[in-house]
């Protein structure tokens, strides 16, 4: 007779008859217990390797107390920044032999995250890592209980949580800076929505850099990270450089690459030069950036820097709830391109740039 009956999965007594162990001793060596000998646990490994046993998830946590999960906590992931983070921190976890349970919100309100950070105890995760970048969000995070350790990331340091974030005033401070050594003396800036600490961090950093300078410093235009309101404030800075009332803009600092990208597209329109008439810069450093016409200065975030101290603190949290409060700034990257290496305003040239990215580490500012 055929047999139907389907060959049942090796269990960790199978492990333990083949390697002369006893179940308890299976059991450390699964957990990665220290006080196994070296030459047991090699007779282990090769009874499990023999028996193509996969240790059941839901035991090992009984027994570690660890799921080895982590989950992440994002809103606005279809926006370059935070779909990059979500990554740099997936990559970091997976490296550190961990899953990420992610939980995607439309919107970072109180009861958002309540839910949010609910359904994450709900699978056993043993920690998350919680992105906050607006300050409606680190307020409604401050006013939650957190079941498990919980890292913040982009929400700033203001909160009493471990936390990571890339220095933005100082990238904001610096390309403004690059923009003033050419000669330019009417620096404008589009800036970010503003209830995002990132916009708020950059539109901080243009300012500090124009006020040392001792510059006057020009209302800021707003859009909403869209190529759109790019565009739309690139009309009115092309409307400001044919004879607009008050200086005339000759360079414009905008909040992320794809704004820059939009107010490009205005300013071509318009038959305004780029760099000869209106220097641009972005922030981001997207990949198309360098393949532009002409190729955009940047700002580029170390976001796989940033998943890594994330997921580095969460870490460290899980293995000591003591562990002192912890921030971490991450250092950004000037890189210049054609957008801005073309004649400056006092008539002269700068040296010539390769095409594509040309990077400078710079301290830290401010």
């Amino acid at each position: 007779m055929e047999e139907t009956a389907e060959r049942r999965p090796p269990t960790m007594a199978d492990v333990a008859q083949v390697a002369g162990v006893s179940h308890q001793t299976v059991s450390r060596v699964l957990s990665d217990h220290p006080n196994v000998r070296e030459a047991t646990k090699e007779r282990v490994l090769r009874a499990i390797a023999e028996l193509g046993y996969r240790p059941n998830s839901a035991a090992r946590t009984l027994v570690t107390r660890r799921s080895r999960t982590i989950g992440v906590v994002a809103a606005n992931t279809t926006l370059f920044g935070p779909a990059s983070i979500l990554a740099g921190l997936e990559r970091a976890a997976r490296q550190e032999d961990y899953l990420v349970a992610s939980v995607g919100l439309e919107e970072l309100t109180e009861h958002a995250l309540g839910k949010a950070l609910e359904r994450l105890g709900g699978w056993g995760v043993d920690g998350a890592v919680v992105m906050t970048p607006h300050r409606r969000a680190v307020a409604a995070l401050a006013r939650l209980p957190q079941p498990f350790p919980v890292v913040t990331v982009e929400g700033g340091h203001d909160l009493d949580l471990p936390g990571v974030a890339v220095d933005q005033f100082a990238g904001a401070r610096a390309i403004t800076e690059h923009l003033l050594a050419l000669g330019h003396t009417c620096v404008w800036h589009v800036a970010g929505p503003g209830e995002w600490i990132e916009a708020e961090g950059r539109l901080q950093g243009w300012r500090a850099a124009l006020e040392a300078a001792g510059l006057p410093v020009p209302p800021h235009l707003t859009g909403d990270w869209s190529p759109a309101s790019g565009h739309a404030a690139g009309r009115q800075v092309a409307t400001a450089f044919r004879g607009g009332s008050g200086p005339r803009p000759t360079a414009v600092f905008a909040a992320n690459d794809h704004m820059a990208l939009g107010l490009v597209r205005a300013l071509t329109e318009a038959g305004v030069r780029m760099p000869e008439d209106v220097a641009v810069a972005g922030f981001d450093d997207l990949p198309e950036g360098a393949y532009t016409t002409p190729s955009l200065t940047t700002v580029r975030q170390d976001f796989a820097a940033v998943g890594r101290a994330g997921i580095g603190l969460l870490l460290q949290l899980i293995d000591d709830p003591g562990a002192a409060l912890a921030h971490v700034s991450v250092r950004p990257e000037l890189v210049v391109r054609e957008s801005t290496a073309g004649r400056s305003p006092g008539g002269h040239r700068p040296p010539a740039s390769r095409p594509g990215p040309s990077s400078a580490l710079f301290s830290d500012a401010g």
